[in-house]
Parts: C-alpha cells; sequence; structure tokens
C-alpha cells in the first residue's frame, strides 16, 4: 500500500499565514446587529457599502454575517463561547431574554436551566433570531 504524501516538498502551505474567518447567513441583518451587538455584547461592525456584517471575536478571530433573503438556519452549532462559570453565564444570558434549547438526546438531558451536563463538555445551546444554533460551554 503506497504511504498519503502529507507535505509537498519545496512548497509553500498556501493558507499558513492567511487570516481566515468563517461566515454564516441571517435574514435580517438589523436584528443580527442587535442581538449580537446589544444582547451578547459582541463588538460588531457593520459594513454598509458591502452589506454585511463583522463580529470581531476576542481571540482576534472574525465572522462574516451576511444577509440571505431564502435564509435556512444552520442544524448545527455555528458559535461556541468558552466560559469559566456556565451557570453564571446562562443566568445572564436568560435575564437578557435568551431561551435556551432542549435536545431529545439519548442519554442527555438538560437540567431546569438547559444546561447537559455528563458526556462531553457542560454545555447549554440557545438561538439567534434567524434560528443559528449558538453555544455557551464551560471551558474547564
Amino acid at each position: 500500500m503506497a504511504k498519503v504524501q502529507t507535505k509537498r516538498e519545496n512548497q509553500k502551505p498556501l493558507f499558513l499565514d492567511v487570516p481566515a474567518f468563517s461566515g454564516f447567513s441571517v435574514k435580517d441583518l438589523e436584528k443580527a446587529k442587535e442581538f449580537y451587538g446589544d444582547t451578547l455584547g459582541l463588538d460588531v461592525d457593520g459594513n454598509n457599502e458591502m452589506g454585511f456584517l463583522t463580529l470581531n471575536l476576542a481571540t482576534g478571530g472574525k465572522a462574516m454575517i451576511y444577509p440571505k433573503g431564502n435564509h435556512s438556519p444552520a442544524t448545527f452549532t455555528i458559535l461556541n463561547f468558552p466560559v469559566d462559570d456556565i451557570e453564571e453565564a446562562v443566568d445572564e444570558l436568560i435575564a437578557r431574554g435568551i431561551t435556551f434549547e432542549r435536545y431529545d438526546v439519548p442519554g442527555l438531558k438538560a437540567d431546569d436551566k438547559g444546561i447537559y451536563r455528563g458526556q462531553g463538555p457542560t454545555i447549554a445551546w440557545f438561538k439567534d433570531p434567524d434560528g443559528n444554533i449558538l453555544s455557551v460551554l464551560e471551558s474547564h
């Protein structure tokens, strides 16, 4: 069996130094700006010329939010927020009007606040106004 070559000789890695970013769609850009900026407290830049928003994340990363008329929400978690104290984060998000999701997953059950514990990280999922799934998860 031939060995799979993982690096090409004498070739610079193509994207090693490129500041990549992720992106996701929403139906309503103004609602997204309010939610991500005001409700979640993230640094949001608007780009009126190009018609999208940029989330400036604490790690130095970025995520682009763009409007899409026929938007379908992601069926997976698009953005995770690691926190030291998930109880505190969930309480604060509830106070800001966030409702946490409850999923029917065998062996995984949410507590009264919507926090899942036991298998994998301690995590709670919620949605943005256009139905995209986000999470807070305990980082230690």
